[in-house]
């Protein structure tokens, strides 16, 4: 005989708050199984003014994972096809996804756009959804009732996934269906060897179990903690423990010799009695943690011009919330705790090195090196002429350009009056110099973001002296 098992889960999570800003899930993970529906709720706020504007939601959607920077609607992914669909009203998120698949199994993440340039939040971390395939197993228990010795049965329905909303059990006989109840167990009672099975209902179980926890207060990570399931249970009940309702292990105590940020959540503990079960309340464990090392990111991504907006951002894993500065060498240019610098008009001279820092009571770390390379047009140019002083005819004489330019400047030497350039490159070199040489040359430094040129006067005379002089557009 093979039990049936049908239902639809309601999920639930819980995520981060950030001043002004909050995008709430009720809680954290979640355990679905193959073929049922899921819906993972949130709700979110936001300043209704910034910067003395009114602020406008214009675009809110779910997201698994990024794919180059990129946060993709869930709802266009191909994979999710029509199994996806959004619900919620004005402020509520709501992400119903339907014939759940075990490649469903991801952390999602909700994330909301306002009119505002800055106004953009992701809660994160996510939801954790797990994504199962029923597995039911059937356990049998057995009780002897005296004086008429008479055998009560229960069959207790079993799965991997333990499911928030609680689900109906169907069960079947002989390929028959005998009973349909939202408890996993059903008692029999055989009269005789060839009597029909009768459902019977279990009697009220003792009071739910309580969890204790050691010790009590703020848990850092490292730490050792110990929760310690207890119930009025008698005879004594068998305990199993539970993370935001998948399945740990067995025993009175659950113990973390060197707890992590990871085990963060919700536990509770289930006791189990002759031929009923309570659980408990849930316990939130919040783990502490130094900052873990900070990311930074560009915006806008890509080529960085003179003259444009330029945003650094600096996001770090910490609890409690991290703080942030913004160095450039040894140089503190910023302490803010949104981890933003911010360059209105960025300028050459803002190219080089940069890092932040993340920093709570419990620790602080530093980014790796960003560079910012600002690309500019050419700048600073200067022309001489060598040698200097007298030049006289039939000797060699090297014009040259200089100038500041990101990328590096192309360089073309003109002589007035003409289109058509008398040399390309630096160095423009008259090998042997005449008289008729002499005039207005100019160099012309270019590059994609611009050009700059600068003229000078050039005299050969025989055994007179010359001193050039420059003179910039």
């Amino acid at each position: 005989m093979y039990p049936f098992l049908t239902m639809f889960s309601n999920v639930f999570f819980i995520t981060e708050v950030n001043d002004h800003w909050d995008l709430n899930y009720p809680e954290t993970e979640i355990c679905a199984l193959k073929g049922s529906t899921v819906e993972i709720s949130c709700s979110y706020r936001y300043p209704t003014r910034i910067e003395n504007h009114e602020t406008r939601v214009d675009r809110t959607f779910w997201f698994r994972e990024k794919h180059n920077g990129f946060s993709p609607d869930q709802k266009n992914d191909w994979k999710y096809s029509s199994r996806v669909r959004y619900g919620g009203g004005e402020k509520n998120c709501t992400l119903i996804i339907s014939n759940l698949t075990e490649t469903d199994s991801a952390e999602y993440k909700f994330r909301f756009i306002t009119n505002h340039r800055r106004g953009k939040f992701t809660g994160s971390p996510g939801v954790k959804l797990s994504v199962s395939d029923p597995q039911l197993q059937i356990r049998v228990r057995k009780s002897i009732f005296h004086p008429d010795n008479l055998k009560w049965i229960e069959l207790t329905c079993q799965t991997s996934c333990q499911l928030s909303d609680r689900p109906s059990y169907i069960w079947f006989k002989n390929g028959e269906k005998f009973a349909e109840k939202k408890k996993n167990y059903v008692l029999l009672q055989p009269f005789k060897i060839t009597a029909s099975l009768i459902f019977m209902s279990p009697p009220d179980a003792p009071k739910p179990p309580s969890v204790s926890m050691s010790p009590s207060g703020e848990i850092v990570e490292g730490s050792s903690v110990t929760l310690t399931c207890s119930s009025d249970a008698n005879p004594a009940a068998s305990y199993s423990w539970y993370k935001a309702q998948q399945f740990i292990q067995g025993g009175v105590q659950l113990v973390f010799q060197s707890i992590q940020s990871s085990e963060s959540g919700q536990y509770s503990c289930m006791a189990e009695y002759e031929l009923m079960w309570s659980k408990s309340k849930g316990t939130w464990i919040d783990v502490k943690y130094a900052p873990k090392p900070p990311s930074v990111s560009v915006s806008p991504s890509g080529e960085i011009v003179e003259g444009s907006s330029v945003t650094l951002t600096c996001s770090s894993d910490a609890n409690p919330a991290a703080s942030y500065s913004w160095y450039r060498g040894n140089q503190t240019l910023s302490e803010e705790q949104n981890g933003l610098l911010h360059f209105t008009s960025i300028s050459y001279k803002d190219r080089g090195n940069y890092y932040c820092q993340s920093k709570n009571h419990h620790g602080q770390t530093n980014s790796t090196l960003q560079y910012l390379d600002v690309q500019y047009a050419p700048k600073l140019l200067s022309v001489s002429v060598s040698p200097s002083g007298l030049i006289i005819e039939g000797h060699s004489v090297n014009l040259t350009c200089s100038s500041d330019a990101n990328p590096a400047a192309s360089y073309s030497w003109y002589r007035e009056g003409e289109d058509t350039p008398e040399a390309s490159g630096q160095t423009f070199t008259i090998t042997d110099s005449r008289s008729e040489h002499s005039g207005m040359y100019y160099c012309e430094a270019q590059n994609r973001r611009g050009r700059l040129n600068s003229t000078l006067h050039l005299v050969i005379e025989p055994g007179e002296f010359f001193s050039g002089t420059q003179m910039n557009n």
